[in-house]
C-alpha cells in the first residue's frame, strides 16, 4: 500500500475506496475532510482502476463518486501534487508546469475519456476545478440537488486546465463556457442540468439507488457496442462529416463479429428479451 502524503498513516486504498458489484466498478473518492481533493497518489489510483475496468470483461460500467459533502474540491494543492506547482516560481525550470499538467490533470481526464466502459459521474456536492472536470469528462452525469460546480481557476489567477477549455464548449457552447470560466461562480446542480451539463438531478438520498440503476442497466447492455458508441460520439466533436461517417461504418463492421451483436439480432428475430454477456 502506497501512503498518504499528508497522512503517512492513511493508504491510498483508503482514500480511493473501489469495489465491484454486479459488474460495476465502484470508485469513492474517500477525503471528506479535504472535500475530497486528489492528490498524486489519488490520482494514480484513478487512473489505475479505470485502465483495469477497460481491460477487465468482469467489469461493464463504472460509477465515480464520493464520500462526504463534495465531490471533489480540485487538486491538492497544498501538497504540490495538483495542477499547480508549490515551488517559487523563480525555482521552476521552464517547462515544468506544463510537464506536470500534462501527466497530471490532463492524464487523470484522458483516462476517463479513454475508459472502454461507459462512466458515470454520480456528483454529491460541490465539483470544483479538476473536480468539475473529472465529473464532465464522464459519459453521464447524475447530481444530487445540493451539488454544484464552479470553475475556480480565474479565482486563483489560473488558466482552467485538466482539459476545461476543451470539455466544455463541446458540452455548452464557447459562450457558456466563458461565462463560467471567466467569473468562476458556483453553478447550482438545478441549472446546470438546464444548461446540458447534467443528465439528471436528484434528491441526496436519491444518489446512489439511481446511480446504480443507471449502471446495473448499463452493464448488462451489449458491452463492445456501448464502447464503439462511446469511442464514435467523443471522436466525432473533432471530426469532418466523411471522417465520422467512415468510423461509423468500421466501428460496425467491428460490432458485427461480437457474441452480443449476434444475440441482439437472434432475440429480435425469435421476439425475446436479449441476454448479453458483454462477449
Amino acid at each position: 500500500m502506497t501512503s498518504s502524503p499528508n497522512n503517512p498513516s492513511l493508504s491510498v486504498d483508503s482514500l480511493i475506496l473501489h469495489a465491484t458489484d454486479n459488474g460495476v466498478s465502484w470508485i469513492t473518492l474517500n477525503r471528506p475532510e479535504a472535500m475530497n481533493a486528489i492528490t498524486a497518489d489519488q490520482r494514480e489510483r484513478i487512473v489505475s482502476l479505470l485502465s483495469e475496468a477497460s481491460a477487465n470483461p468482469e467489469v461493464r460500467a463504472v460509477v465515480l463518486t464520493a464520500t462526504g459533502k463534495g465531490f471533489c474540491a480540485g487538486a491538492d494543492l497544498r501538497g504540490g501534487t495538483g495542477s499547480g506547482s508549490s515551488a517559487p516560481a523563480r525555482d521552476r525550470v521552464a517547462g515544468d508546469v506544463a510537464r506536470m499538467i500534462r501527466l497530471g490533470a490532463q492524464r487523470l481526464i484522458t483516462a476517463v475519456l479513454d475508459c472502454e466502459k461507459p462512466v458515470i459521474a454520480a456528483v454529491n456536492g460541490t465539483a470544483a476545478g479538476i473536480g468539475a472536470h473529472l465529473a464532465l469528462a464522464c459519459d453521464l452525469v447524475i447530481a444530487a440537488e445540493g451539488a454544484k460546480f464552479i470553475e475556480v481557476f480565474v479565482r486563483r489567477g489560473l488558466v482552467p486546465d485538466g482539459g476545461g477549455a476543451y470539455l466544455l464548449p463541446r458540452l455548452i457552447g464557447p459562450q457558456r463556457a466563458k461565462e463560467l470560466m471567466f467569473f468562476g461562480d458556483a453553478l447550482p446542480a438545478v441549472e446546470a442540468e438546464r444548461l446540458g451539463l447534467v443528465n439528471r438531478v436528484v434528491p441526496a438520498d436519491e444518489l446512489e439507488k439511481t446511480a446504480r440503476a443507471w449502471a446495473e442497466r448499463l452493464a448488462a447492455g451489449p458491452t463492445r457496442a456501448l464502447a464503439l458508441t462511446k469511442q464514435l460520439v467523443n471522436a466525432s466533436l473533432d471530426s469532418d462529416r466523411a471522417t465520422a461517417l467512415t468510423a461509423e461504418a468500421v466501428a460496425q463492421e467491428i460490432n458485427m463479429t461480437t457474441a452480443d451483436a449476434n444475440e441482439g439480432v437472434t432475440s429480435f428475430v425469435e421476439r425475446r428479451t436479449p441476454r448479453y454477456r458483454g462477449l
